[in-house]
């Protein structure tokens, strides 16, 4: 079957070990089901996998992408969930010591077909296309566990969101409108600031800029460059929901003696879990809002997308399609 999988690790050019051909069918283990896939969407981690971390070498070659939307074994339209974690395993997945990711310990998404766990499927609505439902099992769902699970963020309440552009803060932006808050953002960059506006975000500035009001919750993806105006943007008691560094981890000042001066609250958060994909997609049925998609891109010609990725060329998602993904 045709998939995107990573045949060796190169640190500076992770395009170099991309490779779009021929891999075997899915291993279907006990109590797990195919899926054939009608849409992939990219993530950082894909590049990350194709830089060799989170993967050894002897876990090559492996099949990347932890998002898919697609038809299961009954002809059942579903978005697959790409938390895995242990048979034994009770409650909250993100949680699980022993939780993986597909694409790490088992084969991933962007092939013709993936094996997963049945308790890993969401029903699809019709009213989302695959494409659409293909962008919520990582970007969108990490936006939607920030803000409403980890964050606690209601009505009314202030948010900034750094850096946007990225999945996961296009994702918050679209979704904290939806849900009635006030949305900052942030970026480097005047036109994709102009988006921001576009997709509903009340005010967006310079990156680093002074902000004419505190907020009450800081959504951080970015990390270094970053970290310092969050903490300094946010009101005493507010909190920051972090999920990643993409600029890096190592800050330059970790703000610490605002921290507690302030006492201010930082929160880590992962991923999500089944049922809190299955309320983005209710939430996303019900409302009308819909993933951003910076383009959509066939499957065979996924090496595209990874360049535009990794030059840092997007705003949205990235989706590889197959036939009959609409």
């Amino acid at each position: 079957m045709l998939a995107v999988y990573a045949e060796s690790f190169n640190a500076e050019n992770p395009l170099a070990g991309l490779v779009v051909g021929e891999r075997p069918e899915p291993e279907v283990p006990d109590g797990w089901t195919t899926i054939s896939v009608r849409a992939a969407s990219l993530n950082h981690h894909d590049l990350f996998s194709l830089r060799g971390i989170g993967l050894k070498d002897e876990q090559l070659p492996m099949i990347l992408g932890t998002d898919a939307a697609g038809v299961d074994e009954d002809g059942n339209e579903v978005v697959v969930h790409g938390v895995i974690s242990d048979p034994s395993w009770t409650g909250d997945e993100t949680f699980d010591p022993r939780r993986s990711l597909l694409s790490e310990r088992f084969q991933g998404a962007m092939a013709e077909r993936v094996a997963v766990p049945r308790r890993n499927v969401v029903p699809k609505p019709a009213s989302l296309s695959f494409a659409e439902a293909a962008c919520l099992p990582t970007a969108w769902l990490t936006a939607y566990r920030m803000l409403f699970t980890r964050g606690e963020l209601r009505p009314g309440e202030t948010v900034l969101i750094q850096g946007a552009g990225g999945g996961v803060s296009t994702a918050a932006i679209v979704l904290a409108r939806a849900a009635g808050l006030r949305v900052l953002v942030t970026s480097r960059d005047e036109g994709k600031r102009s988006k921001a506006l576009e997709l509903g975000a009340h005010m967006a500035v310079e990156s680093g800029a002074r902000l004419p009001e505190k907020v009450d919750a800081v959504i951080e993806t970015v990390g270094r460059a970053t970290w310092s105006h969050s903490i300094r943007s946010l009101r005493p008691g507010g909190r920051i929901i972090t999920s990643g560094t993409t600029s890096g981890p190592n800050l330059d000042d970790a703000e610490l003696t605002r921290i507690f001066f302030l006492q201010l609250s930082v929160i880590g958060s992962t991923m999500g879990t089944r049922d809190e994909l299955a309320g983005l997609v209710t939430m996303l049925d019900s409302t009308g809002v819909r993933p951003l998609i910076d383009r959509e891109i066939p499957m065979d010609q996924a090496r595209d997308g990874f360049a535009l990725m990794a030059e840092g060329e997007l705003f949205g998602k990235v989706v590889f399609t197959r036939e009959d993904s609409r």
